[in-house]
């Protein structure tokens, strides 16, 4: 072993609170290490050469993927121990064990487009990892850290968790269970969707109602760049812009804006809502999906607000602060804030949607 582990008393009721503590920590650090080993097999494809090719002997899953293969080794024994994949003589010599992706575990780890696909949570965690210095440094002084500084991984894992729902879900349920949506884009309406990241939802939208003029805007230069490049693999008919949301009226008046898990990252949220009603056509509306958290702080919270608090206070907070003035409004964002912030630019009704949003609650605000 290269450390230490504590000795733990188990206590499966929990009636020693501190022991229980122990043991979360513990098998959050489990949790976290087997993250790791998901965003190695990710970034090497070794899930998608055993979706194709297993079962696979080390060797071959060396040789397939390019890699060394007793690193391959120690990676499939890891993730056979982990339960995530199926190994078909676990005594057998470590030469001949095969191994294969179960077919229960293919859309989570190796289908992009599935519902289930979760895995790019990995590749935000490693973006975590490579800023929390900066992170740590911003506690002290009270600054930020810039979106960009969370780099590549970030935004590729928070693209990727967010594709399978903006590519089915938002399109196939949110939009349409908002009254006046469908008919506007079907008749060739004009809609930005705001803080579009990777553009997923924006090609999606463009691909749902080819009739309609969508545009998706952003202020990351390097995520209007991916954007750009998804539209292009799908064949996509979306345009896309570097611009801040405060600035949308820059492109003119739009029938429905969506600003979808992207108002608790806005520094000005205010400014942004009051841009976007003002760009709004006579009977428009803001389509907003933001975090399903509970309607007010309670402690211990749920596994979902445990979640976005750990999101918040490791990312979406400091991102925020990184520019001056900033609402900092974290993660964690309350339907009365939502209401409250509404109010504040000026619309005149905001009511949650009657529909499935999953991780996120759907709003729709009208001016």
């Amino acid at each position: 072993m290269c450390t230490s582990h504590p000795t733990l008393t188990l206590d499966p009721d929990n009636t020693n609170r501190a022991d229980g503590l122990d043991d979360r920590i513990v098998e959050a650090t489990i949790g976290t290490l087997e993250l790791f080993a998901v965003h190695l097999g990710n970034r090497l494809g070794l899930y998608e050469i055993l979706n194709r090719r297993g079962p696979l002997t080390f060797d071959e899953l060396a040789a397939n993927g390019r890699i060394d293969a007793r690193y391959a080794q120690e990676w499939l024994e890891q993730q056979a121990v982990a339960g995530y994949l199926s190994v078909d003589d676990p005594a057998a010599e470590a030469q001949s064990r095969r191994y294969s992706l179960p077919e229960e575990h293919r859309g989570v780890l190796a289908d992009p487009a599935d519902g289930a696909h979760v895995a790019p949570l990995a590749r935000m965690l490693v973006g975590i990892a490579n800023v929390l210095d900066e992170v740590e440094a911003a506690y002290r002084t009270g600054d930020g850290v810039a979106y960009e500084r969370y780099g590549a991984h970030f935004r590729n894992g928070q693209g990727g968790v967010n594709r399978p729902a903006f590519e089915n879900d938002l399109v196939d349920a949110w939009l349409p269970a908002v009254p006046g949506v469908e008919a506007a884009l079907a008749n060739g309406g004009r809609l930005a969707d705001v803080g579009c990241g990777q553009g997923w939802s924006t090609v999606a939208i463009a691909k749902r109602w080819p009739t309609a003029d969508v545009v998706g805007v952003d202020m990351d230069a390097a995520s209007i760049a991916d954007a750009r490049t998804v539209n292009e693999k799908n064949n996509g008919a979306a345009r896309f812009a570097t611009l801040d949301g405060g600035s949308l009226d820059e492109l003119g008046s739009f029938d429905v804006v969506t600003l979808l898990e992207a108002l608790h990252d806005m520094a000005h949220p205010v400014d942004a809502l009051r841009s976007i009603r003002g760009a709004l056509q006579p009977g428009g509306v803001l389509v907003v999906a933001d975090e399903l958290v509970a309607d007010d702080f309670m402690a211990p919270g749920d596994e979902l607000e445990r979640m976005m608090y750990g999101w918040s206070v490791s990312h979406c907070l400091p991102a925020a602060r990184a520019e001056q003035d900033s609402a900092a409004l974290g993660t964690v964002l309350r339907a009365d804030t939502v209401r409250a912030l509404a109010t504040e630019a000026g619309f005149g009704s905001v009511d949650v949607v009657d529909v499935d949003g999953g991780f996120f609650r759907i709003y729709a605000l009208r001016p």
